[in-house]
């Protein structure tokens, strides 16, 4: 099925591409966009976002796959992404990714039964001097211990 924006879209598109001198350049608050729309960056939409900006869908797909922002398939209600960068691995970030998988009951990649938590590692949350660090949709959570992972999950149940 071909993508297409919604009528309130389509003017939040114009509205972000009037921002910039170049449509290249929106190419990162575009995908946001689609992904508010749709909860996902499909195949069709990043052809379509590719012709809208006159790019090549390489171009588009090489970002939405480098950012971990960017979701190709649906996620959990919280998504959970754990810094695995040298700085947090050293303080801790594999026993936290660790106690998640046991406590969640899944691997990385995989999101709970339920559909509430997905789970995923990404490269760096610059969040070096506070690590080990991760983030449950747009919020950080710094210096954690297993105890403190605890309490932070109880709170999005």
């Amino acid at each position: 099925m071909p993508f297409i924006f919604t009528e309130q879209n389509k003017k939040k598109f114009a509205e972000i591409l009037a921002c910039y001198p170049n449509k290249k350049a929106a190419l990162l608050p575009i995908l946001w966009l689609v992904q508010e729309q749709e909860g996902v960056i499909s195949k069709e939409a990043m052809e379509a976002v590719a012709g809208l900006l006159d790019i090549s869908p390489v171009h588009v797909y090489s970002v939405v796959t480098f950012y971990t922002m960017f979701h190709q398939k649906p996620v959990g209600k919280y998504h959970l992404q754990v810094c695995r960068t040298l700085s947090c691995a050293l303080v801790g970030s594999e026993n936290i990714l660790d106690h998640l998988k046991q406590k969640l009951r899944i691997e990385e990649g995989q999101t709970t039964k339920d559909g509430k938590f997905s789970l995923c590692t990404v490269e760096c949350l610059a969040s070096c001097g506070t690590g080990p660090a991760m983030m449950i949709n747009e919020k950080y959570h710094e210096s954690l211990n297993p105890k403190k992972v605890d309490e932070i999950l109880a709170t999005l149940k």
